[in-house]
């Protein structure tokens, strides 16, 4: 039987911790899930045991601030389920998940969805050799265990995680081959107005440069990657300079970097899988990664009792998420009936306002992340979309002028997005493919999102259960 719960908050980082602590502080029965082994998300991710016997002053800021937020779960009154994959959300808010003892179910008055988010790589030839990863990838080995991808390494993509990324390769004692940023110096000039909004995150974005330089490490703005060299591993990586739609300039000459392993980003995509299954209305805002939830000031979908948080909503950062997390957690609280309506609003003024501007430097930095709008139109024919199921774009586009107008329709003709990572991979860049035939992502559309939510072994789900105990009738008499 499920566990009957008051406030079930799907995802550890900071947005999610941040509802949950809120919620559990006003009486609110709480239990927060998350896939990893300890809350924290990406941002505050737990280091392995051997980092944490270092002391205090050998982590970085993230790592403080995480054992702090962990130490504060430990005391609250949120169960916190770690090491549990929700494969299931029903209506009514019955979840399902399966943990390190088997099956776990709860049927919740209410629920916060703060799920995050997922990486966007833009495909190009050589994208699915062995030791090309993304960027949130190396991020978590580096947090996580402190390991390098390679020997010789090339970060590249945009957004403010390629320095971050370089800066820990050189405190790894591995400084990258290049720094390669599809953004101009022009493009992070105009985003210092917003960015002065955080001028503790700018003096650390500036150690990183600082740190990348005296390492002697190239950072080349407004450029790409056009193609990755090699068979069975990453030999060389070759790059070229772009205009601002993210187009090569035919007039520049390409180089061509040695290398046994790339990085690559090209921003983050909200994870709105939960949101979608459980049939809550959705928008489409490039600025804010893709399609998101559609949320009033309250962090309340069009679903009564689901709220949703963090980047997963919208990308808009870290801090902006804890702000919005707490917002998230107070308001199931107040639906609950835990928390009066003028106790409410007085609590929520201060952090509206401490959203508001923590979203200005998010914003600016999810712009900076953004794909360029023609850098999907550069893909070669014979390049790999969806890597689960080998669907190039030439056999997305044969769909497409066969007559696919909706994603449903290119998914079932195609078989992109059917494979292990149910299209987490291939969505963004299948959809844009499509949105150019059709006026747009709004009128291309979503995958219809289905359990399980992640993939997982069917005997996890199975459990012990075997054919002997399948209920057989009675035979039909003669």
């Amino acid at each position: 039987m499920p566990d009957a719960i008051d406030l079930l908050v799907l995802g550890a980082g900071p947005a999610g911790a941040a509802a949950a602590l809120a919620a559990a502080e006003h009486g609110a029965r709480t239990v927060m899930v998350d896939e990893a082994l300890a809350p924290g998300g990406q941002v505050y991710r737990a280091p392995p045991m051997d980092h944490r016997q270092l002391g205090q002053r050998a982590l970085e800021p993230e790592h403080r601030d995480g054992e702090a937020l962990r130490r504060r779960l430990q005391c609250s009154g949120v169960e916190v389920a770690t090491r549990h994959r929700v494969w299931s959300l029903l209506p009514g808010f019955r979840v399902h998940a399966i943990g390190p003892a088997g099956h776990r179910a709860w049927v919740a008055r209410a629920v916060v969805l703060a799920t995050g988010t997922t990486e966007r790589v833009v495909p190009f030839p050589g994208w699915t050799t062995p030791g090309v990863i993304g960027l949130a990838a190396a991020t978590i080995l580096l947090k996580s265990q402190g390991a390098v991808p390679g020997e010789r390494v090339v970060v590249a993509g945009c957004g403010p995680l390629l320095a971050a990324v370089g800066a820990g390769l050189v405190k790894a004692g591995r400084a990258p081959v290049a720094v390669v940023d599809l953004a101009g110096r022009g493009e992070w000039l105009r985003a210092l107005p917003a960015m002065a909004a955080r001028p503790d995150l700018v003096r650390r974005g500036l150690g990183w440069l600082a740190a990348l330089r005296r390492a002697g490490v190239p950072l080349l703005s407004g450029h790409g990657v056009v193609a990755v060299e090699g068979d069975t591993r990453v030999t060389a990586v070759r790059i070229a300079p772009v205009a601002s739609d993210g187009t090569p300039r035919a007039e520049r000459v390409a180089r061509r970097l040695e290398a046994d392993a790339l990085v690559i980003g090209h921003g983050l995509v909200p994870a709105t899988e939960a949101t979608r299954l459980l049939e809550a209305d959705h928008r489409f805002v490039a600025d804010a990664g893709g399609w998101i939830p559609v949320l009033d000031d309250d962090c309340a979908t069009s679903v009564a009792g689901l709220f949703a948080a963090g980047d997963g909503s919208g990308l808009a950062g870290a801090a902006a998420a804890r702000l919005q997390g707490e917002i998230a957690g107070l308001a199931a609280a107040r639906h609950l009936g835990q928390l009066d309506e003028g106790r409410y609003q007085h609590t929520v003024a201060p952090l509206r306002q401490g959203l508001a501007r923590a979203r200005r430097f998010g914003q600016a930095m999810a712009r900076l992340t953004a794909p360029r709008p023609a850098m999907v139109g550069t893909i070669a024919a014979d390049t790999v979309v969806c890597r689960c199921e080998d669907v190039t774009r030439a056999e997305i586009e044969t769909a497409i002028a066969s007559g696919a107008r909706e994603m449903n329709q290119l998914k079932a003709w195609t078989r992109c997005g059917m494979g292990p990572c149910q299209g987490r991979m291939c969505a963004e860049t299948a959809a844009s493919l499509l949105a150019r035939h059709v006026g747009g992502r709004e009128a291309a559309g979503q995958w219809t999102a289905r359990a399980p939510l992640r993939p997982l072994p069917l005997a996890d789900m199975v459990g012990e259960f075997g054919y002997d105990d399948i209920p057989m009738p009675e035979p039909a008499p003669p």
